[in-house]
């Protein structure tokens, strides 16, 4: 009887023990889970240079020399914003003449979550192909973190190296109704951002194209059964293209690969086009996959496809 005391003070203890191991062990859990999967929805590779043709690593599409650009309409571009209190210069590779941009047609384009400009290369090319060589300018940057552009990958800076890119157009000329903007994936969300917010951005696009668009980061998560838990635990990320898209009134066109298992049509695309008011069109392609679906499409049929949108 005497030992009964002592074994119940230390039962309790050990529960009580017990409890906040499992607290600071969920705890470990969240923060790095938090670490992962912001990590995962920005997933950057530096880079000293570009190389576009010349890159020797995995790139977004496989094209054939059908699409090429000659040197002379290729040209590396760079403007500013801050990041934590300190300039950092934007990459940028613009395909077209520069000093036609205040007459031209532009489509500025907002690359996926993967590498740097140079896996995005082949898609830039085929743009710059709508139509016919040379019809639009095309405009593509690398966000901070990613390749040669300095800095940290967040989606505040994705957001400002955006509004960089668009004062850099609007600083050559172009106006709001012969701007375009198509976002793949993650960069879907810079675009719905600046469709969304026509009054907070140097110019606004009068159509965008969305391919294989995520609705939110939270979706995102959960589709990936990552804890039971909302994904606000996981992720930094506001990202809510969802809901965003409600605000939008410029025309949209939604293309999306049927067999995209990691932006799921029915969780995500289906989800932004449903939500998005006004005018809009949708092109699900059977077979195509998150990266595949121009191949799989055709890549002629498929810039045809923008190029008709565009004009329309």
């Amino acid at each position: 009887m005497e030992l009964l005391g002592p074994i119940l003070v230390f039962i309790t203890n050990f529960k009580k023990m017990k409890k906040l191991f499992f607290l600071a062990l969920i705890t470990i859990l969240v923060v790095s889970c938090r670490k992962r999967m912001d990590s995962f929805l920005f997933n950057p590779s530096p880079l000293e240079t570009y190389l576009l043709d010349a890159y020797q690593g995995e790139t977004s599409l496989d094209l054939s020399g059908q699409y090429a650009v000659p040197n002379s309409m290729i040209h590396r571009v760079e403007f500013p914003i801050i990041d934590n209190g300190e300039t950092i210069m934007i990459q940028g590779i613009y395909v077209g003449d520069t000093s036609s941009i205040a007459s031209d047609t532009v489509l500025l384009y907002c690359h996926g979550n993967k590498d740097h400009m140079d896996f995005y290369w082949p898609r830039q090319k085929l743009y710059a192909h709508m139509g016919g060589l040379g019809r639009y300018g095309v405009l593509m940057f690398d966000y901070p973190g990613y390749g040669a552009t300095k800095g940290s990958p967040t989606e505040e800076n994705m957001y400002a190296s955006t509004r960089s890119a668009l004062q850099w157009l609007k600083e050559k000329g172009l106006t709001s109704n012969r701007l375009m903007m198509m976002g793949f994936s993650l960069g879907s969300a810079p675009v719905c951002e600046v469709a969304g917010h026509e009054s907070e951005y140097p110019l606004t696009p009068s159509k965008i194209i969305l391919e294989a668009p995520f609705a939110s980061a939270e979706i995102l998560i959960q589709d990936g059964g990552l804890l039971s838990m909302p994904g606000s635990f996981l992720v930094d990320l506001k990202i809510d293209n969802a809901t965003e898209i409600k605000k939008v009134n410029v025309p949209l066109l939604w293309i999306h690969g049927e067999d995209d298992s990691f932006l799921t049509v029915a969780h995500h695309g289906q989800l932004v086009y449903d939500n998005k008011p006004g005018a809009k069109e949708k092109v699900l392609i059977p077979g195509g996959e998150h990266e595949t679906t121009p191949f799989v499409m055709g890549y002629q049929a498929y810039i045809d496809c923008i190029a008709a949108f565009i004009e329309q």
